[in-house]
């Protein structure tokens, strides 16, 4: 997929203000740890997540979306008339029924002839719509798209720590599986793109490639919608880093860039071995990716344009850089992205 007409007009994040340490976890879940004689420390050694954070218990989704996309637009500097696609595009949203973009959506003041939808696709749903808008936008059916999503990770966590104490049938090889629950954090990020005619930064999108491995889609699964989730992180891991090699591969025939003339990557953020073991298969350098995951923990599908905004952020793009976006979701899907940055940053 290449695209030649889309720009990242502006990205923008909005963070928790309450930081919880995997040791505060770990103090909770002392009836389970005196039980199977669990050394403590080990979240954070096995994960590499030292601190996530949780936005007030009762939160909805859309509350952070609406602030992050107004962020991310406000920075775009476009008129709200110009958006022709608003997507919601994470984990968790405000209900089943209608799509958190709506409320989304009526709270930005966006135009009534705008496509409004979630997109649900676990950690990838922001991507994945960004996706959706970049080939309306190629196609010229839209001129700016606004893509947003909030994890809101505390719910999870507390049924988890709650569940794991409760079940005394739990054994080191079982409770496992309930690892992966433990890292999760909250987090929103939103995205603007729009048409290269009314763009200011000229940040161009320029390919993506996608891969889909659909014979591990048990492999992480959430039950009781969202409420508890069980994860086989270890062959979970293994089937996203091979899935990732192939698509990187269609990334770089699609973009036309060799492997070393990539300057900075984002990855889906969930820990420390996973980011090893994928930058290892990708042969990219340690150095050159920007993580996020040792202070948010895995925040989802904000987790990667979070990083992204971030990073911005700190001023670690610069002007003429090629930036990778490489995603990678339960399920098992990837999605990668290349783009171009521009003299004006995005955000």
């Amino acid at each position: 997929m290449r695209f030649e007409r889309v720009c990242i007009e502006a990205v923008a994040h909005v963070l928790p203000d309450e930081v919880v340490t995997s040791d505060q976890i770990e103090a909770r879940l002392a009836p389970l740890y005196d039980r199977l004689r669990l050394p403590a420390g080990r979240l954070e050694l096995m994960s590499g997540i030292r601190e996530r954070r949780f936005f007030p218990a009762g939160t909805a989704p859309g509350d952070i979306s609406i602030r992050s996309g107004e962020l991310a637009i406000s920075r775009s500097g476009l008129p709200r008339e110009a958006f022709g696609l608003c997507v919601h595009g994470s984990v968790c949203r405000d209900c089943l029924e209608p799509a958190t973009a709506c409320r989304v959506h009526h709270a930005l003041g966006l135009p009534g002839e705008c496509i409004v939808q979630d997109v649900s696709n676990a950690c990838l749903g922001v991507l994945s719509g960004m996706l959706q808008g970049a080939a309306m936008i190629e196609l010229g059916l839209v001129d700016a798209a606004l893509v947003v999503g909030t994890e809101c990770g505390r719910e999870l966590v507390d049924n988890t720590i709650d569940a794991l104490n409760r079940d005394a049938s739990l054994s080191r090889a079982t409770v496992k599986d309930s690892f992966a629950s433990l890292t999760i954090g909250s987090a929103s990020a939103a995205v603007v793109l729009c048409h290269e005619r009314l763009s200011r930064t000229g940040t161009r999108l320029l390919a993506a490639a996608s891969q889909a491995d659909t014979r591990h889609h048990a492999l992480c699964r959430s039950h009781g919608h969202q409420q508890v989730m069980s994860t086989d992180s270890e062959s979970l891991m293994r089937a996203g880093v091979a899935a990732g090699g192939v698509t990187f591969e269609r990334l770089l025939a699609e973009s036309g860039w060799p492997r070393g003339a990539i300057d900075r990557t984002f990855c889906h953020q969930v820990g420390g071995a996973h980011r090893k073991m994928m930058l290892g298969e990708l042969g990219l350098p340690l150095e050159r990716d920007y993580a996020t995951f040792d202070r948010l923990g895995n925040t989802g599908a904000a987790a990667l344009p979070s990083a992204l905004s971030m990073g911005l952020a700190e001023g670690l793009v610069q002007a003429g850089d090629r930036v990778a976006l490489l995603g990678i979701g339960s399920g098992v899907n990837c999605l990668m992205m290349a783009a171009q940055w521009g003299d004006t940053p995005p955000g």
